[in-house]
């Protein structure tokens, strides 16, 4: 081969390779997270290579949401702009094949939602559903091919869990998402999740605490169970400890699953028992489904996050009839205060929908004094938006005009902050918590270190990060109360650690504290057990003491 031919040869590889290279933009929930690591185990594993950036991929597929019209506006406007970086590559001179013709494909929700059409506007090359991302390698040969052939697949699937792919993830952070079922068949009258994600189906048990068992061992802190409807999982072929059932007062809108089995309070137990050192935390269930048993493993297991996502949507039983969410106001409280009384210091969360169809002013009082009344920790609220397929579409008037809907949804917003900032400085100022250290605070100053870290509550915590402290809450605590104990190193506390922080102001949605000791879950657990208080210790005294 002479050394023009070889030199065309290496071009033309490198060129195949630049071709190969792919950037994810994700947008949406927590499980189009989980879904784009899928989506980039499927392209490494098919020889692609991901893109550090935008500037530099030949492929850009965007992850989507489709809950909400906002949500697809932004999608639109991000197209539209791609549309201008294909435009820009083209022009550049001299031209810089194969970057030049920059792929855009839309994966996700609103690729489910909207399919071939998304093809005729000329902005997007490639369309996969969420249950079609072992299908990406092909799509993306017939959109670098030239052929005729669509490249879509939106086809979804009753089986569909990727069970057997091991997650791409980015980065080695302290927590990670773990996706143990997919889909949704509650049906609620405004939610097109069901049309866009399919019905449920579980992954085997014994697939997900392998993963969790993975994620331990390379040191992750953290794990997020991810489900459309996470607390209706259903594993058939895995035994369970009880039957399925129901909350009190709640009922399934679809026929019930029958049969023996491990459910959602199974698989806490089986996660929990893989790290004790390993938080667990699931996200988003249906109230219906926080059966006792669901509750009283969430109790029992010191690492399964005491922190409960409760979506209301609404405190009116007539909205609630409306939406077809199984259960009445009355309900809804009386599980609100069962879970606070089976689960001490529980933290709850909840979702709000102002200016649903039908929805009257009376609803919508009805809606804050369920907010006052229960005092949530978290809340996520929207103003309705109208869903083409869903049961509100076909059945329903979307009749609560826009500045009606702005109104009342400002006004949910600003009695749920009220509450909060009133809670937290009720229950949380002046508490000693055990925090996760996720990293540097984005308030960090080179003068002013500060880190940033999660309560087992979910609060967001802000605290020190420049003072050495005792290495345990063991010797801190010993220290405090003037026994004679060896020398107790000090540590600098550091991403994938737990500490200790006494909270010393509380907004409505940031904690601020000073790190006391870095502990475990398991040695603040004795302590508690053992009669320690999360407010005796005197850590400055300990400091200097270990010192």
């Amino acid at each position: 081969m002479c050394k023009e031919e070889s030199s065309d040869a290496v071009e033309a590889a490198a060129q195949a390779a630049a071709l190969k290279t792919f950037f994810v933009e994700t947008y949406g929930c927590q499980m189009n997270l989980s879904d784009t690591e899928i989506v980039r185990s499927v392209l490494l594993k098919a020889g692609y290579t991901e893109a550090a950036d935008l500037e530099t991929a030949a492929v850009v597929l965007a992850n989507t949401c489709a809950i909400r019209e906002n949500a697809e506006t932004k999608v639109w406007e991000r197209l539209k702009f791609l549309a201008s970086v294909q435009q820009q590559r083209h022009a550049e001179l001299p031209p810089s094949p194969p970057l030049s013709d920059l792929k855009v494909g839309v994966l996700g929700c609103m690729a489910e939602r909207l399919k071939t059409s998304l093809l005729e506007g000329g902005l997007v090359d490639l369309v996969a559903g969420p249950d079609a991302y072992r299908d990406l390698p092909r799509l993306l040969g017939l959109v670098n091919g030239g052929g005729d052939e669509p490249a879509v697949n939106v086809q979804l699937s009753q089986e569909e869990t990727y069970a057997d792919l091991r997650p791409a993830r980015r980065g080695a952070g302290v927590d990670a998402f773990v996706s143990v079922m997919r889909g949704c068949n509650n049906m609620c009258s405004y939610c097109i999740v069901p049309f866009t994600r399919g019905r449920e189906r579980s992954r085997p048990l014994a697939t997900i605490v392998d993963e969790v068992r993975r994620l331990s061992d390379e040191g992750v802190r953290e794990v997020t169970l991810l489900g459309q409807n996470v607390n209706s999982y259903h594993d058939a072929a895995s035994r369970g400890r009880a039957a399925y059932a129901t909350a009190a007062g709640f009922t399934n809108l679809y026929r019930l699953r029958g049969g023996d089995g491990a459910y959602f309070a199974d698989l806490l137990h089986a996660v929990a028992e893989v790290d004790p050192e390993m938080r667990v935390r699931f996200t988003s269930p249906h109230p219906k489904d926080f059966a006792d048993a669901v509750l009283e493993a969430i109790a029992e297991r010191h690492n399964v996050c005491a922190q409960l996502h409760l979506p209301a949507q609404s405190g009116s039983s007539a909205v609630l009839r409306a939406m077809r969410r199984g259960y009445t106001r009355e309900a809804y409280l009386e599980l609100a205060q069962r879970v606070r009384r089976l689960i001490p210091g529980v933290s709850m969360s909840s979702d709000f929908i102002s200016g649903f169809c039908g929805e009257t002013e009376e609803d919508h009082q009805q809606t804050l004094s369920l907010i006052e009344e229960v005092r949530f920790d978290q809340a996520f609220m929207y103003a309705y938006s109208l869903r083409d397929k869903t049961h509100a579409a076909r059945r329903l008037s979307d009749d609560v005009p826009a500045d009606v809907k702005q109104r009342r949804l400002a006004e949910v917003i600003a009695t749920f902050r009220r509450g909060a900032q009133e809670r937290n400085r009720s229950v949380e100022l002046g508490r000693c918590r055990v925090v996760l250290v996720e990293g540097a605070s984005r308030r960090s100053t080179t003068e002013r270190p500060l880190l940033t870290g999660r309560t087992d509550g979910n609060k967001r915590v802000v605290m020190n990060g420049d003072t050495a402290v005792p290495a345990s809450l063991d010797a801190a605590a010993r220290a405090a109360a003037g026994a004679p104990l060896p020398p107790s190193p000090l540590v600098l506390p550091q991403a994938g650690d737990y500490v200790l922080v006494r909270v010393e102001e509380a907004t409505g949605h940031t904690l601020t504290g000073r790190v006391l000791a870095r502990t475990t879950l398991r040695e603040h657990q004795r302590w508690l057990e053992g009669g320690g208080s999360q407010h005796e210790l005197d850590m400055d005294q300990a400091r200097a003491l270990a010192a």
